[in-house]
């Protein structure tokens, strides 16, 4: 059983930004470190834990919320939890970052055009036509921190070299041990396993 005590790298960013990608390149590295670590990202938990809400405001604090309150069970048991989700709203992830406390907040930049320009899925394409309502970044506010633990610039930099300002900054605050193995791990991993076994692990962003 691992000695570590448990934090949560909370990610925030539009859709599109590459939060999902470094989150699980962030999760096969504390894999390799031996630490105990989850991974509870948006599109997994508006599946399972927040089946049902929609995109107003409300729900999608409440979605916010409740990977917080996850968060928080994780954390406190000694895992080194990762939080993958839009989180547009900056009132909603202080109120997860006053709960949890121990609380890594990393922004993960690209400008809207950015993220437009990567989406195969052509939805933003779709928000800026107004074919979807209450897009983030679109007709919908995202709320970038005003002073996060990591700032990442997907347009500037690898992910390797976000990942790698990540580890630094979880260094520097007496998380994880620098002396500990370090590998930018591109290892296999299944999606969501049933709620009896892991809590939720990488799928995409939650889109909207």
């Amino acid at each position: 059983m691992s000695e570590h005590r448990g934090f949560t790298v909370w990610f925030t960013g539009l859709s599109g930004a590459g939060k999902s990608t470094i989150a699980e390149m962030l999760y096969h590295e504390f894999q390799a470190r031996g630490l105990r670590t989850e991974i509870l990202d948006g599109d997994v938990v508006r599946q399972t834990l927040s089946k049902g809400l929609g995109f107003s405001k409300e729900d999608r604090d409440t979605n916010i919320l409740r990977i917080g309150f996850v968060a928080n069970l994780l954390t406190r048991n000694g895992v080194a939890t990762i939080t993958s989700a839009i989180s547009p709203y900056r009132h909603v992830r202080n109120e997860c970052r006053s709960l949890i406390k121990d609380f890594v907040e990393v922004h993960v930049h690209a400008t809207v055009e950015e993220c437009a320009k990567r989406d195969v899925k052509g939805l933003y394409e779709k928000a800026m036509k107004g074919e979807i309502k209450g897009f983030t970044g679109v007709d919908d506010p995202y709320e970038p921190p005003s002073a996060p633990e990591v700032f990442v610039d997907t347009m500037a930099q690898t992910p390797d070299q976000s990942l790698q300002l990540i580890l630094d900054t979880l260094d520097e605050l007496g998380y994880i041990d620098h002396a500990e193995r370090m590998v930018h791990g591109h290892g296999e991993h299944s999606g969501l396993t049933d709620l009896d076994g892991k809590i939720g692990l990488r799928l995409a962003d939650d889109s909207r």
